[in-house]
C-alpha cells in the first residue's frame, strides 16, 4: 500500500485541473455546511434554492482561483507561499460574492440573495477545509517518504539560523539527523522550546548527550567569533564528536537551504580570523569603469582576485595565464556564474615581452594585479633559472610596460618568504620588491607601484592543507618536515580582499604588510586535520617527520629586523619601512642577471641574487657554500 501511495505521489497523480475540481467541490460543500450550521431564517431552505445559490458561489470562487492560480502548486510541497495564495484567492471570491450580492440582489425576496453571515461563515470554512486538504496530503506524503533518522544531533544556535537549519532538516526526506535539542550561549534562551525541542546550555547538553548518545553538533550561527568557533571545535574533538556547519544565508546553494548543505567543518573555519571590513566605497571608486589586467589569473590568488573584481562595476577584467587547463576551468566557471560580467581570457607567458606588449596595446589596462610567479620553495631551489626568468623577468617586463602604457596602478603580490630570505624563491620575490620600489622613486611616472606582502594561504595550490587532505584520504601518513616548524596562515578570500584594499590605499612605492595573526605550528595543524576527519592520531593515521626541505626555515617573518612599520587606516594593513634602492643600480644588476640566464650555471645565478640581496642566507641548501665562500673571502 505504501509503495503504491509513494508511486502515486512521485508521478503526480492529480493534474492542476483535478486540484481545481477538488477545491471547487470544497467550496460547494462548505456552502451547504454553512447553511446547515447557520440557517438563514429569512429565506426558504428548499434544497433547490440552496443548490442554485451554491452554483453562484462556486462561479465566483472559480473566477478567483483562475486569477490567482492557487490550484497549480504541487500539494505535497505546499508551504507558506501556497497557503497565502489560497487565502488570497478565497478572499477574492468572497469580495466578489459580497459585491454582487449587494449590487444586484438587493431585494431580500430575491431567490439569489445570500445572508452576509452565511457568506462570512462559508469563507472561513472554505479556507479551513482547503488548507486542511493540503496539509493532510503534505503530511501523508511526509509520513510515507521520510526515512528514519539514524544520527542524533544538537543544533548549536537557537537564533534564526538555528531554526532555519531545523526546518531544512525537517523538510529533507533523506535526512540522517534527528535533532534532540538546541544549544545556545545566551542564558535568556535556556529552558524554552523551539519547534518542540529544548534549548539548553553547553553544560546541560553534555549530560543530555551521554543519555542520548549524541555525537554530532551542527553549528548554525550567523555571527560567531573565530575564537568561539575554535573553542567549540576543540570541545567536540576532545569528546570524539563530529562538528558540522550550516552555511550562512549568503552562501546557500541556489538561494535555498537544505540538509545536504550541512558540511563538515574545515580547517579554514577554525584557522581563519574575523571577517574583514573592506572600504567598499574606496575600492568601487578605484575600479569603476576600469580595464584591469590580472596576471597569474588561473592560480589560487589570481583567480580569487578575479572573482572579487567582478563584484564591482569594472569595465573589463583581462585574465592572463600560461596554464591552459587552469585558465580554461576558470573561464567556464565565470561563464556559468558571471554571464553578464565583462571578462577576457588571454593565454600567454609574462616573460615574452612582445606578447605582453601586444596585450597592453590591445586592451590598454589601467590597473594591473601581478600574481604570476613560481612559488614552490623546493622546486625553485632546484631550478633557480626558472625563478629568475619568471618571477624577476616577468615582473620587470610587466612593470616596464606599465610605465610605457601609463598604467594607473601596479599591484604586485609578494610573500613573507621575501623577508630575510633563506631560499631562491623568497629571494626572487624580494628582488621583485626591490625593483618595483626602485621604479616608484623615478619622477614623472604615472603608475603607482604598490607591493603587498603576506604569508601562506590556506587551500592554495601546493599548500600544506590540500597535501594533508590527500594524505588523509590515502590513509596517511601525514608528512611534516619538522615538529617545531611554524607558518602564518590566511584564507584565500581574506588575502585577496586585503590585496584589493591595499591596491587603493597605497599612493606608490609602499610595501604593504598584512597582519597575519599568530603563527601556527604545522604539527598542530596536522593533528587538527586528522581529528576533524574523525580519525585518531597514531591509531588510524600517523604523522612522520621528514626533515626540513632545501631552502626551508622553521619560522617565517613578515618584516626584516632592520625594518619597522607604520599604521594605516586599516588595522590589518601596515606600511613596511624598508631599505630603498637606487633605480639605475638595481636595473643594471637585474638586466645583467637576466642576460646571464643564457650562459651561467645555477650557482653563478644564485651568487648574483646574493649580491643584490645581501641578507639572503641559504638554509639546508647546496647554495650554503656560497655563504661560506663569502665569509672566507671577507675574513681574508
Amino acid at each position: 500500500m505504501k509503495f503504491l501511495l509513494l508511486k502515486s505521489f512521485k508521478s503526480r497523480l492529480l493534474s492542476p485541473w483535478w486540484i481545481l475540481v477538488i477545491d471547487l467541490a470544497i467550496v460547494g460543500n462548505t456552502f451547504i455546511l454553512a447553511y446547515l450550521t447557520l440557517p438563514d431564517t429569512s429565506f426558504s431552505l428548499e434544497i433547490k434554492g440552496i443548490l442554485t445559490k451554491s452554483i453562484w458561489v462556486i462561479l465566483f470562487y472559480l473566477i478567483a482561483y483562475l486569477i490567482s492560480n492557487s490550484y497549480k502548486g504541487i500539494i505535497r510541497h505546499s508551504g507558506y507561499y501556497e497557503f497565502r495564495k489560497i487565502f488570497e484567492s478565497c478572499f477574492g471570491g468572497v469580495l466578489m460574492l459580497f459585491a454582487v450580492n449587494e449590487l444586484f440582489f438587493q431585494n431580500e425576496l430575491s431567490s439569489f440573495r445570500i445572508s452576509r453571515h452565511i457568506i462570512i461563515l462559508h469563507f472561513l470554512l472554505t479556507v479551513i477545509f482547503t488548507l486542511t486538504f493540503r496539509i493532510l496530503v503534505k503530511e501523508i506524503f511526509s509520513l510515507i517518504t521520510k526515512k528514519h533518522a539514524t544520527v542524533d544531533a544538537f543544533i548549536y544556535g537557537a537564533g534564526e539560523m538555528g531554526q532555519i537549519s531545523m526546518e531544512a532538516i525537517n523538510n529533507d526526506k533523506e535526512t540522517r539527523y534527528n535533532v534532540v535539542g538546541f544549544i545556545d550561549d545566551d542564558p535568556g534562551k535556556w529552558n524554552i522550546r523551539l519547534q518542540n525541542r529544548p534549548v539548553m546550555s553547553w553544560k546541560k547538553a553534555l549530560s543530555v548527550a551521554e543519555k542520548k548518545d549524541v555525537k554530532v553538533i551542527i553549528l548554525a550561527i550567523n555571527d560567531i567569533s573565530v575564537k568561539r568557533k575554535q573553542e567549540i571545535s576543540t570541545s567536540c574533538l576532545n569528546r570524539g564528536w563530529k562538528l558540522k556547519v550550516m552555511p550562512t544565508v549568503r552562501n546557500w546553494i541556489d538561494g535555498l537551504s537544505n540538509q545536504n548543505q550541512i558540511r563538515d567543518i574545515k580547517i579554514e573555519d577554525i584557522l581563519g580570523r574575523e571577517e574583514i571590513k573592506l572600504n567598499q566605497q574606496r575600492i568601487m571608486e578605484g575600479l569603476e569603469g576600469k580595464v584591469i589586467l590580472v596576471t597569474g589569473a588561473a592560480g589560487s590568488i589570481g583567480s580569487e582576485i578575479v572573482r572579487q573584481l567582478l563584484r564591482f562595476p569594472v569595465k573589463k577584467v583581462i585574465m592572463l595565464d600560461i596554464a591552459e587547463s587552469s585558465i580554461y576551468d576558470l573561464q567556464q566557471e565565470l561563464i556559468l556564474n558571471h554571464v553578464d560580467k565583462p571578462f577576457e581570457v588571454i593565454l600567454a607567458d609574462v616573460t615574452n615581452f612582445h606578447r605582453m606588449k601586444e596585450v597592453f596595446d590591445s586592451f590598454r589596462p589601467q590597473i594591473i594585479f601581478n600574481a604570476a610567479a613560481y612559488k614552490h620553495v623546493p622546486l625553485m631551489e632546484a631550478f633557480p633559472y626558472e625563478a629568475i626568468r619568471v618571477n624577476i623577468g616577468g615582473t620587470k617586463i610587466l612593470a616596464d610596460l606599465a610605465i610605457q602604457f601609463e598604467v594607473e596602478k601596479f599591484v604586485m603580490v609578494s610573500t613573507d618568504k621575501a623577508v630575510n630570505p633563506t631560499n631562491v624563491m623568497g629571494t626572487s620575490k624580494r628582488i621583485c620588491e626591490i625593483y618595483i620600489q626602485a621604479l616608484s622613486q623615478l619622477k614623472s611616472l604615472k603608475p603607482a607601484f604598490i607591493t603587498t606582502r603576506f604569508g601562506n594561504v590556506l587551500g592554495s595550490n601546493g599548500s600544506v592543507v590540500p597535501l594533508f587532505k590527500k594524505q588523509i584520504i590515502k590513509g596517511g601518513p601525514l608528512t611534516v618536515t619538522h615538529k617545531d616548524i611554524t607558518r602564518f596562515f590566511m584564507t584565500i578570500p581574506e588575502a585577496c580582499q586585503l590585496v584589493l584594499e591595499a591596491g587603493f590605499m597605497g599612493k606608490g612605492g609602499e610595501i604593504l604588510v598584512f597582519d597575519m595573526g599568530e603563527p601556527v605550528k604545522i604539527y598542530d595543524l596536522a593533528k587538527a586535520m586528522i581529528r576533524l576527519s574523525g580519525l585518531k592520531i597514531d591509531e588510524d593515521i600517523k604523522i612522520i617527520f621528514t626533515g626540513l626541505r632545501p631552502g626551508e626555515k622553521l619560522y617565517e617573518e613578515l618584516l626584516a629586523c632592520r625594518e619597522n612599520t607604520l599604521p594605516t587606516h586599516h588595522e590589518k594593513i601596515m606600511i613596511g619601512k624598508v631599505i630603498r634602492y637606487e633605480y639605475d643600480s638595481v636595473n643594471q644588476k637585474v638586466e645583467e642577471m637576466l642576460k646571464a640566464l643564457k650562459n651561467e650555471n645555477d650557482k653563478l645565478l644564485v651568487a648574483r641574487m646574493k649580491e643584490l640581496v645581501p641578507e639572503y642566507k641559504s638554509e639546508n641548501s647546496l647554495y650554503c657554500e656560497l655563504d661560506r665562500e663569502l665569509v672566507e673571502t671577507n675574513f681574508e
